[in-house]
């Protein structure tokens, strides 16, 4: 009988991995990057823990994504714990205990890891990067335009100056349903349920087959997914009862704000699309919603919304961008250029050189500079008639 092999210790579950040299370096200083834009823009930074007790982690907005969360006992007070899979539900909670006496509108911005349950084909991480921005106590359009503008300055900060941000309204298409009749009676479960999926698969010949006489707006709106002024016009034309009538007024007035505003911030690549339709968004999401994307690139850079927070449902709306979604899109960043300093090397001299953006790499014993510096993988060598590039010792 023989044993099995030990499994190799550089094995990873699914869906996490090691970062190495230099792209943990990259991430790094891609985020801080994003965060500061976002100080640049009165976001103050908080950091919330990685897991709490789970009965205040999934309260609330965090209800929406306890499916995506992994739980624990905690030795210390035998509670069960949960790592967050999202991160607002917890900046939802430090804005209505921690902060609730904080001046009206507040604005937040966070950094951190995530975990998640299980991964999707288009993101097969279970651990990612967030880096994301929470209004807190506002609800009009510019504060929607707001989070779509600050998070676009700060991609173009990455060097992705052209992007296109899709508005949603998760809302509009259910308050469009409680108001209909199909064959005289209103849209019951689970006709609703395969209605709802045939318009998130952009079915037109379903939505005919399920709709009755509400088919005819459906379709034309669904059609009408794409550009602003053209979704917006279908929207206008569409006969809708009220509470559906206020999210397209809602959406309209939105893109009308990003207008008024992207030209005088410098973002003439900024796109916006609209589509009526969609259901994107966790369910807490009460209003406009967003999704960022990069031509070319099918992977969200980040999505956020509406919704309300806390006990009292005070008004609030965020978005998040995912720094590993970002830099795969986003041009490459040159990594820092390493020299190597001799045993003995002029300290001045070295510290010049950081503080011109190089990293220096110390002998810490008597060697062959040039074939140290070539085996620790440093491109250049400070010698004693100053820097010269290794390859062409």
């Amino acid at each position: 009988m023989t044993d099995d092999p030990p499994p190799n210790p550089a094995l990873l579950p699914a869906g996490l991995r090691d970062v190495l040299p230099p792209e943990a370096e990259t991430e790094a200083a891609a985020v801080e990057a994003l965060m500061t834009v976002f100080a640049a823009h009165g976001y103050q930074r908080v950091k919330p823990p990685l897991l709490e007790f789970e009965d205040s982690l999934l309260a609330g907005t965090g209800g929406a994504v306890a499916d995506q969360t992994f739980r624990l006992m905690d030795p210390a007070s035998h509670r069960m714990m949960a790592l967050r899979s999202d991160t607002t539900p917890q900046i939802a909670r430090i804005a209505t205990t921690r902060l609730a006496d904080a001046p009206r509108p507040l604005r937040l911005s966070y950094a951190g890891q995530c975990l998640r349950v299980r991964a999707t084909q288009l993101a097969p991480e279970r651990q990612i990067a967030q880096a994301g921005i929470e209004l807190i106590g506002a609800d009009s359009p510019e504060a929607d335009a707001e989070l779509v503008l600050v998070a676009a300055e700060a991609l173009a900060a990455l060097g992705l100056h052209r992007i296109s941000v899709d508005l949603t309204a998760p809302p509009l298409i259910p308050a469009l349903l409680d108001d209909a009749l199909v064959d005289g009676a209103r849209i019951a479960e689970p006709a609703r349920s395969r209605l709802a999926r045939a318009l998130d698969r952009k079915d037109a010949a379903a939505v005919q087959a399920l709709a009755g006489t509400l088919a005819p707006t459906l379709i034309e709106l669904l059609l009408a997914a794409g550009a602003a002024p053209r979704a917006l016009a279908a929207l206008r034309a569409a006969d809708l009862p009220a509470p559906a009538r206020a999210q397209a007024l809602r959406l309209e007035a939105v893109v009308a704000a990003i207008a008024a505003r992207a030209p005088g911030l410098g973002l003439a690549g900024l796109t916006v699309t609209v589509d009526p339709v969609e259901f994107r968004g966790y369910r807490y999401h009460t209003g406009v919603c967003m999704t960022v994307y990069a031509p070319g690139y099918n992977q969200e850079l980040g999505r956020g919304g509406r919704y309300l927070c806390g006990e009292a449902e005070e008004p609030a709306a965020g978005l998040t961008l995912y720094p590993d979604a970002v830099l795969r899109a986003a041009p490459s960043r040159t990594p820092r250029q390493r020299v190597y300093l001799p045993l003995n090397a002029d300290p001045e001299r070295a510290r010049a050189l950081r503080a011109e953006g190089f990293a220096t790499v110390a002998a810490l014993t008597a060697a062959d500079p040039i074939a140290e510096a070539r085996r620790l993988g440093c491109a250049l060598v400070l010698l004693a008639d100053g820097v010269r590039p290794v390859s062409g010792e």
